[in-house]
């Protein structure tokens, strides 16, 4: 069908620059403090510098530290700042990771420059080193605030959840910024106010609890410290970093508790903004919007995403806008020029400069679902012309909702079956859902795979009438009837249809390999019909996924349930949260890492808990949080009301099982 995106309301968009500077692997920005020559670092170890001109030449080598570095991974050559006298002193500092430590070490260290065109390697003074326990979360940026003290960011050493608990405890530098004057004492003096100067921790200590942050920047107009703060597996956050403030990891990721149920916030800083990690995501943060470009951003915090396009601008004490969808994918770092206008560098190469976006041509998703084509609203539940119906063994757990389904896909283009058994969709096609309540539909969600590769989910909600349905900005819930129904934001749609969940969920050949009604009416072989039309080509023979209702043994049908309502979180490179589970069908119940396993996100203060107790379910994690609503609920998205039937399969699974399955 080839669907269009919503028609765009960018306010800001990036512009390629400097078009003979495209160089993989840039990490870092920086325009010097004579306003005449930019400096991009690589990550693994070099930096070239070219003149702020709008048609520079090639860029010049002005320093390759390659030869003293660890690099790859989150290593390398990490962040680099100017002194605040440097026209004068031509002291310029650079953050890396060299050998050293029980896997490497940050180092920190000034150099020396005379004409701006070449760095003294051999006038390395070092300042600061920190071992590093992991090859990860080495944060590593740094940079010069207002009151002359140097700033340095610095992960919290690595691993995942911070097992040694580093971002908390003030004996250690990890998980903190730090500060530090390094025009003063022997390598450097500590400002009298930081948190720790008279004891208690470690004095460089400006502020703590910070997982990995990868990229801050000061306000040109206020002085104040922004930073983004990179998640662990369900939030990405923004902060405001002030004196003494503690941003809570490990206590918390983002608002949310982070392995426990309940957790103090007493004295924690909640993040500016935060956003949830659709299935791969790293926040880079920006910098306080200063400029006269685009009027729309003065005074907002730009940031975006690594593995995203999506510019957002956010205020303390305000809801973050959307400014442009139409950023660069790859983006590491964002930099400032003396008037203040942003550029943003991409790791792939290329730098692009933030400007007000041109106004929107051409078609856009349409507002009312009646003029897309998907659905003919008069007869919501009858696939119109070129659809293909489908049903599925095991649905999705929708709060009770009635569902139907088809999908469209290009003439003369089938699905592709992935080993797994997930169909891949080609580009233009679209899957629909339209979900009941009481006879009535109240919402059709359109997932729509783009042109450019990417999919999308779009929501519209159905007028109370049931004559037309209109499409969302973002997510909402409304009471409809006697029944709370959850519209999912856009971002959340992809926290479920994850790439590692193959985006399309319940299209798989178990879940379809079924008989459905004909067109005649006479039960057909589903996975036939759909080679009838188009959809698959000679699909091969399957174990269908077991009705959870059916007479399957419970064993299986309660597999079946977790791989259709679980399984695209819970398995390897999804945004699973803290649990590190793998529920998928097929895998072996020795490897589902669920069986008398440790809570890792707290025991819901059940005694003795594991996340499943063989024979009983009341000391079972799985049970207890399909039982419940709230923060502590699986799933996490999109559903307020417990599926009973489903709890109770699951709980007699449990009850049934005398030891852990092989």
């Amino acid at each position: 069908m080839n669907l269009p995106r919503p028609p765009s309301r960018d306010v800001v968009e990036l512009s390629r620059v400097f078009p003979s500077v495209a160089i993989e692997g840039g990490v870092d920005l920086l325009l010097a403090p004579t306003g005449d020559r930019w400096y991009l670092a690589t990550q693994s170890g070099q930096i070239y510098t070219f003149p702020n001109v709008a048609d520079p030449p090639a860029p010049t080598l002005f320093a390759d530290l390659s030869a003293q570095l660890v690099d790859g991974g989150e290593a390398g050559l990490l962040g680099m700042a100017f002194h605040p006298d440097y026209e004068v002193n031509g002291d310029l500092f650079l953050s890396y990771t060299g050998p050293g430590g029980p896997v490497f070490e940050s180092r920190l260290s000034r150099f020396h420059t005379d004409d701006g065109l070449g760095l003294d390697l051999d006038s390395e003074e070092s300042i600061l080193v920190v071992d590093q326990p992991y090859t990860n979360h080495n944060g590593g940026d740094i940079g010069f605030g207002r009151d002359g003290f140097l700033y340095f960011g610095l992960g919290d050493g690595g691993a995942g959840g911070d097992p040694q608990n580093r971002a908390q405890d003030p004996d250690s530098l990890l998980g903190k910024i730090l500060r530090i004057d390094v025009d003063a004492g022997e390598p450097y003096a500590i400002p009298t106010d930081n948190p720790y100067a008279a004891g208690g921790g470690r004095p460089e200590i400006f502020a703590l609890g910070l997982r990995n942050p990868w990229r801050f920047n000061f306000d040109r107009a206020t002085g104040e410290l922004w930073a983004g703060d990179v998640g662990q597996n369900v939030w990405e956050e923004v902060d405001k970093i002030v004196l003494g403030g503690n941003y809570g990891w490990n206590i918390k990721e983002g608002l949310d508790c982070f392995g426990q149920d309940v957790c103090a916030g007493a004295g924690l800083v909640d993040p500016v903004a935060q956003y949830r990690n659709t299935g791969g995501a790293s926040v880079i943060a920006g910098f306080v919007y200063r400029g006269t470009a685009v009027p729309e951003a003065a005074g907002l915090f730009v940031y975006t995403d690594f593995y995203g396009q999506t510019l957002w601008g956010v205020a303390e004490g305000a809801a973050p806008v959307v400014l442009g969808e139409a950023g660069v994918r790859g983006t590491v770092a964002f930099a400032e020029d003396q008037d203040g206008e942003l550029y943003a560098l991409a790791y792939g190469g290329g730098i692009y400069r933030l400007r007000a976006a041109t106004p929107s041509t051409g078609p856009g998703l349409p507002d009312m679902l009646s003029e897309t084509g998907c659905l003919d609203v008069a007869d919501p539940r009858r696939p119109p012309a070129g659809a293909a119906a489908y049903a599925l063994n095991v649905p999705f757990w929708s709060d009770g909702a009635d569902k139907t389904r088809w999908m469209f896909l290009p003439p003369g283009r089938a699905a592709e079956v992935a080993e797994d058994g997930d169909l891949a969709l080609p580009t233009g096609s679209v899957v629909v859902k339209t979900f009941e309540l009481a006879g009535a539909p109240i919402e059709t969600r359109l997932f729509v795979h783009h042109g450019d590769g990417e999919w999308a989910g779009y929501s519209y909600a159905w007028d109370e009438d049931g004559g037309d349905a209109r499409l969302l900005e973002a997510g909402e819930t409304r009471v409809i009837g006697d029944r709370t129904w959850i519209f999912p934001d856009r971002a959340d749609c992809m926290y479920c249809h994850s790439r590692a969940a193959g985006r399309t969920l319940g299209l798989e050949l178990a879940q379809l390999a079924r008989e459905v009604p004909g067109d005649d009416g006479e039960p057909v072989d589903q996975l036939l019909l759909l080679a009838s039309k188009g959809v698959l080509t000679d699909p091969p023979a399957v174990s269908p996924l077991p009705a959870t209702a059916g007479d399957a043994p419970l064993a299986e049908r309660a597999r079946a349930y977790l791989h259709a309502n679980c399984s695209q979180c819970h398995r390897p490179d999804a945004p699973s949260g803290r649990a590190r589970l793998d529920l998928r069908r097929d895998v072996p119940a020795a490897m589902m890492n669920l069986c008398e396993a440790t809570p890792r996100s707290g025991d819901l203060d059940l005694e003795d808990a594991t996340l499943l107790t063989p024979g009983d379910p009341a000391r079972s994690i799985l049970s207890a949080r399909m039982h419940t609503l709230g923060s502590t609920r699986m799933p996490a998205v999109g559903s307020g009301v417990v599926d009973s039937e489903g709890a109770a399969l699951i709980d007699a699974w449990i009850a049934d099982l005398a030891a852990c399955p092989d």
